[in-house]
């Protein structure tokens, strides 16, 4: 009797059923989960977390149409020159939720020899976050360095024509235009172009009457590259097309603050102490962005705004008086948008939380979105 009891409680070892699933199955699977959730699904196995690291799972993504915007910011703590880097994920425990809270929170990336960003321009085109340019030894760099998001590596790509610093540098058609911030503004490299493609360099010429002496701000709308300095200047790679003057552009200059701003489906947004703004590009001034209840930044020292897949993500810091005000919280929004009877754009925060306590003498370098 318990020798029977005893084949029924241990079933002979041949017919268990394999406890594993085709590789091949299981990047399947894995390529349909948004990456938000790939630290959670890293601790479950060592497989699994060696198949969320794997150069095969971002292939599948790509080739099964998943790919998604993933936010990424960069921090500087002096006196160490080298910057660290956070991405969002989602919170493993989402017991304690409020209104708008959000499930997610930003997380440290371990990146070995990060390079310092002094003075660089950071883009993304694809997968990759491209820093530009900066400064050396105090002396302008040609320098461009180039971050893999898959398996968060440095590499060096070419070094530009000339040496930049600070430049002002633009994505079309997955093309990097850098332009401006030369010794000599009449150089015949005052903006070059770089082919991500070919890996390669190569100048765009550009007349002396449509250079800017200096560029505080440069942003890409319907194609066109507008470059906002001592006056307003736009060129349409598609075509070789120069154009813009102070006449036509005279307010698009008045309303972007420096670093705070970003284009999201080719309308230019703004942060200014009060609020979001956006331009009117069809009647040429700037509206306020309604709709952002609950998010206040009146109180920031620091506000960035980034094209997060099509929403816009927000980040500010403010100082904590319980820290004796020697530590800020970086906190972060989603805003998504919608249109009016009227045509005006009207926000919806989708969510808001505290991200980060960091000490008083922080940089924020930027924030970017790349595609993974």
């Amino acid at each position: 009797m318990s020798s029977s009891k005893e084949k029924r409680k241990s079933p002979p070892s041949e017919s268990a059923p394999d406890p594993s699933l085709p590789y091949d199955l299981l990047l399947s699977c894995f390529a349909r989960v948004s990456r938000l959730y790939y630290p959670t699904l890293s601790v479950v196995s060592k497989n699994c977390r060696s198949l969320v690291a794997s150069p095969e799972l971002y292939k599948t993504r790509s080739f099964l149409n998943r790919t998604e915007s993933c936010l990424y910011v960069c921090l500087d703590f002096p006196p160490d020159p080298n910057p660290r880097w956070f991405t969002l994920y989602r919170r493993p425990n989402q017991t304690q939720k409020t209104e708008y809270s959000s499930g997610y929170v930003l997380v440290p990336i371990p990146i070995p020899n990060s390079p310092p960003v002094d003075y660089k321009v950071l883009v993304t085109v694809g997968s990759n976050i491209y820093a530009i340019g900066g400064s050396v030894e105090n002396a302008p760099s040609s320098s461009v360095s180039m971050l893999d998001c898959r398996s968060h590596t440095w590499h060096e790509a070419p070094s530009m024509r000339m040496e930049r610093y600070n430049p002002a540098a633009n994505v079309v058609d997955g093309k990097i235009y850098v332009s401006g911030s030369l010794e000599d503004s009449n150089s015949s490299n005052w903006m070059e172009v770089f082919d991500v493609k070919t890996q390669s360099w190569k100048p765009v010429l550009s007349p002396l009457d449509k250079r800017c002496s200096s560029i505080y701000t440069s942003a890409v709308i319907e194609g066109e590259i507008y470059l906002i300095g001592d006056k307003v200047v736009a060129y349409k790679p598609e075509g070789d097309k120069w154009g813009g003057d102070i006449g036509e552009h005279q307010n698009m200059d008045s309303g972007v603050f420096y670093r705070c701003y970003c284009v999201i489906d080719n309308i230019l947004y703004c942060y200014r102490p009060g609020g979001i703004r956006w331009y009117d590009s069809e009647k040429r001034l700037w509206r306020r962005l309604k709709g952002l209840k609950g998010l206040s930044t009146a109180a920031s020292c620091c506000v960035k705004l980034a094209d997060y897949g099509g929403k816009m993500a927000i980040l500010w810091d403010k100082y904590l008086p319980s820290a004796g005000y020697k530590s800020h919280t970086i906190s972060c929004a989603v805003v998504s948008f919608g249109r009016c009877r009227n045509q005006d754009i009207r926000g919806k925060v989708e969510w808001f939380d505290d991200m980060l306590t960091v000490p008083g003498s922080y940089n924020f370098v930027g924030v970017l979105a790349a595609t993974l």
